[in-house]
């Protein structure tokens, strides 16, 4: 299959030609509105309000970098264990079974 050297010129002309339009300001379509008024608000809120996100959706990150050192300040939930830090002990290992093949009888 061979394809046209103007078939990707075609392709990129018709992405940026889909890309280009008028834009204008949101609005509900024709016999549709906007939602209804939540019920804590005073005014229903527009389209670019409920289009905006609020400040809790998209947090600001903080960037400081520690300009010199300082030790911590004491934590007072830094508590050693309750048994002085040592490891608890581990469960006692389980005897092997005897190997005991006897006839079995019941009394």
């Amino acid at each position: 299959m061979k394809v046209s050297r103007t078939a990707p010129v075609v392709i990129a002309a018709a992405a940026l030609l889909a890309g280009c339009g008028k834009v204008t300001e949101l609005k509900p379509a024709q016999g549709q509105s906007l939602p209804v008024k939540p019920l804590m608000a005073r005014t229903t809120p527009t389209a670019d309000e409920l289009l905006t996100p609020p400040p809790y959706a998209r947090p600001e990150r903080v960037d400081e970098l520690v300009k010199r050192s300082q030790p911590r300040e004491a934590d007072p939930f830094d508590l050693p264990p309750p048994t002085g830090g040592a490891a608890p002990a581990l469960p006692a290992a389980p005897e092997p079974a005897a190997e005991d093949t006897g006839v079995v009888t019941h009394p």
